[in-house]
């Protein structure tokens, strides 16, 4: 098969998604005006080493990018398998104004170098200020880029030193309403590794 984006698919699902994963997911929160905000975003990575940045992507205009533009912060909370349905949970379309974290549940912690909530207890926390928006091609897309400002990492996923996802088990975006979970670990050296 192959198909023109512009042309359309013919299949009864989009298999752009699906074809892209897994996607790790940003639980990006954010404070505003109008008070905290929580919500899932699959359109997420790391992009920069030094300094440490992320992007994730908004399709619309939603609250965590309004908050956003209004103090210039977020932070990137990483999903634990245990989470994974209070995470779902916060990714309803609520009214704007609506805490998130009181609609699903999720106790927050203060962030230290931004002001911002974060999920108490998740795995690991990116704390970001916003460095750049990007308006995409297309209707409402919007790139939001963060320079990472702190870092919190919960003592029982390290394990010798290292960040350790078997500890936690992160939970990732197929396509369509398909997640998956990490449970299985490999490592490859790489053909210059001394």
């Amino acid at each position: 098969m192959f198909y023109r984006p512009e042309d359309g698919h013919g299949l009864p699902h989009n298999p752009f998604n699906a074809i892209v994963s897994p996607r790790p997911i940003g639980w990006i929160s954010t404070r505003g005006s109008e008070g905290d905000n929580l919500a899932p975003y699959s359109f997420f990575n790391a992009v920069a080493y030094v300094p440490p940045q992320v992007m994730f992507a908004s399709t619309g205009r939603k609250d965590s990018l309004g908050n956003i533009e209004e103090t210039g912060v977020f932070a990137v909370n990483i999903v634990e398998y245990a989470a994974r349905e209070v995470m779902n949970a916060t990714s309803t379309a609520a009214k704007r104004g609506t805490d998130e974290f009181a609609l699903a549940g999720v106790a927050k912690a203060e962030c230290t170098t931004i002001a911002c909530p974060r999920v108490e207890g998740a795995p690991a926390t990116l704390e970001c200020r916003m460095t750049e928006i990007l308006t995409l091609r297309g209707k409402d897309n919007f790139l939001i880029v963060g320079e990472v400002t702190g870092v919190h990492i919960r003592d029982d996923c390290l394990n010798e030193g290292r960040f350790d996802v078997t500890r936690f088990h992160p939970v990732s975006r197929l396509g369509y309403r398909d997640f998956a979970v990490v449970r299985e670990v490999f490592t490859m050296k790489r053909p210059d590794d001394a």
